[in-house]
């Protein structure tokens, strides 16, 4: 009786390996549902992108506006009758010192002209 349990036990663990283990098992299906997963998010993600792509391009054949944009903003060009300025931020001049008064009882510097 206590080898047919046995038997009976051995069979039962190698019925079971295939379900967890095997190529069409728990585990392997678990894997490809977190593969699956992140393949939705990164389809998501292109499809959004993809979405925006379009909606430019749309814009870009049918109106002058967004070539004008383009144009103004990448290639730097300008419409004729147009004044392009260029402002640069740079380091700020020196302040100016103020002017100390003379000491007393001697004259003041006399002003430029």
């Amino acid at each position: 009786m206590r080898l047919l349990t046995l038997v009976i036990a051995l069979l039962l663990v190698l019925i079971q390996y295939p379900l967890w283990l095997g190529k069409g098992g728990w585990m392997r299906t678990w894997e490809l549902e977190r593969q699956l997963d992140a393949q939705r998010q990164t389809n998501e993600e292109l499809q959004t992108r993809n979405t925006a792509l379009d909606a430019e391009v749309r814009d870009l054949k049918s109106g002058t506006d967004a070539i004008e944009e383009r144009a103004r903003y990448e290639l730097g060009m300008i419409k004729a009758g147009e004044a392009f300025v260029q402002l640069v931020d740079g380091p700020a001049p020196p302040a100016a010192a103020p002017a100390r008064p003379a000491p007393a009882g001697q004259p003041s510097a006399p002003a430029r002209r």
